[in-house]
């Protein structure tokens, strides 16, 4: 029941950085605190795959500053955390041998991420009187949740 949370959870973290979630789970497959090795998805605990997925979680961390960053919720935006809530969850589950199930608790985790995360954000930003103190606050949960998350799973 605890890795279906934990699928559930990366999926809110992809939710409100879509590109945290999985570089989150690569670390954890490169650090050896999620057994990847023998499963289709062995591949993501290698050395490029981290960096790469690194590189993308880091811009989009300075990309979401800016005014002309498109909305979570417009339909690319969504779709693609969607998918990278459904890749993590999947790859988190992956080692227990429920996957598929992985998958659509970390894409339904997403889902709730998106629109609980645009809605508690756009709250923030209206008691701060403006959207960045907000979007750091929303990047240190993200990026502490999700660190906090596969350090669980392990």
């Amino acid at each position: 029941m605890t890795l279906y949370l934990l699928a559930l959870l990366i999926g809110v973290i992809a939710g409100l950085r879509a590109m945290t979630a999985p570089a989150a789970v690569a670390w954890a497959a490169r650090l050896g605190w999620l057994p990847l090795a023998g499963w289709p998805l062995g591949w993501l605990g290698g050395l490029l795959p981290v960096a790469i997925l690194t590189l993308l979680a880091a811009l989009e961390l300075v990309g979401d500053q800016l005014p002309q960053t498109p909305s979570r919720k417009v339909p690319a935006q969504f779709i693609t955390r969607i998918l990278t809530g459904a890749f993590s969850g999947g790859a988190l589950m992956m080692p227990s041998g429920h996957w598929l199930r992985g998958v659509v608790v970390g894409a339904v985790g997403a889902m709730i991420g998106t629109l609980g995360g645009a809605e508690v954000r756009g709250r923030l930003a209206a008691r701060f009187g403006k959207d960045s103190p907000a979007a750091l606050i929303e990047d240190a949960v993200a990026v502490g949740g999700a660190l906090l998350i596969v350090a669980l799973a392990r």
